[in-house]
């Protein structure tokens, strides 16, 4: 393996654009004896003189102007690799983003996302997956750029933003018997669909009941918030989603929100990101746009 001292490319390149050891030496801020040290290990390395000395001043060898655009041209890649990455040209960007995130967030993220992407970024595409019903490492092994939930990551791997927090709302359609009068009594009483991706028949909200003594009875379990609130429009039943996420497909359908009445914490919205994309300038773009899209009720949270 050839062990190459990049410091002697960038020497070579000042020495062939200023032809002079002391104009290069000047250039670099080294010193002239020091920079003659340094053209002796660029000749040993090449086996070319790369400079001679004519009369009173330096020529290059036939040699030297051969590779003189080849060594610009590295030097300034090599700039460009070990610097940092702080610019970024969306009309040249050509990239594909696979978000992860709840249904409920995607017509939101989609429309923020394209609004600008389809302008300024058309080589950008877009790839929303749902949420899983298992934690997965698709964050780790790249398989997905950024996921929006509500639970910080617990690997020191994955980077995460609070972006915002959400109202747990009763969505019901106007006839049901709650929009004339709710209380949690009532609403305990109602039949419910709750929103689990796991399939699970219990959430916080049955913990918060079962300390004022009530229990609700919950007839089905259903994947996405989209389907609980079809349900919830086509039926007398009861669901609880996040009031500003669902807000859209709640006034589409014609759904009464209320408020709960109990002692639940506000949801947060949690962006979950792999580290190795911290200071990435297409992916901070990515982040930036779905922070504005998604902060959303930052004072809810007590």
């Amino acid at each position: 393996m050839v062990h190459v001292d990049l410091n002697l490319l960038t020497a070579l390149d000042a020495l062939l654009e200023e032809n002079s050891v002391q104009a290069a030496a000047e250039r670099l801020h080294l010193s002239a004896p020091a920079m003659s040290r340094t053209l002796s290990r660029i000749r040993r390395s090449t086996g070319d003189d790369i400079l001679v000395r004519t009369g009173r001043t330096m020529v290059p060898t036939p040699r030297a102007l051969a590779i003189r655009d080849e060594v610009r041209e590295l030097v300034r890649r090599v700039g460009d690799v070990l610097s940092p990455a702080n610019t970024l040209d969306l009309g040249t960007l050509r990239r594909t983003f696979t978000i992860q995130c709840h249904d409920a967030l995607v017509g939101r993220l989609y429309v923020a996302l394209s609004a600008t992407a389809v302008v300024d970024a058309p080589g950008l595409s877009l790839r929303f997956l749902s949420e899983s019903a298992v934690d997965t490492p698709d964050l780790s092994r790249g398989r997905v750029d950024l996921d929006v939930g509500s639970a910080a990551p617990s690997s020191p791997q994955i980077s995460h933003e609070v972006v915002g927090h959400d109202e747990l709302v009763a969505v019901f359609r106007e006839s049901h018997s709650l929009a004339r009068e709710f209380t949690p009594e009532r609403f305990a009483a109602a039949d419910h669909v709750i929103v689990s991706r796991r399939g699970r028949l219990r959430d916080g909200v049955d913990a918060a009941l079962a300390e004022r003594g009530l229990r609700r009875r919950v007839v089905a379990a259903l994947p996405s918030s989209a389907i609980a609130l079809r349900a919830a429009a086509q039926g007398d039943v009861v669901t609880v989603v996040a009031r500003d996420a669902c807000a859209p497909a709640c006034d589409e359908l014609g759904l009464r929100t209320q408020p709960l009445g109990l002692d639940l914490p506000a949801v947060p919205v949690v962006l979950s990101w792999h580290s190795r994309y911290d200071t990435d300038p297409a992916h901070i773009w990515l982040r930036t746009h779905c922070r504005d899209a998604l902060a959303v009720n930052e004072a809810a949270e007590p």
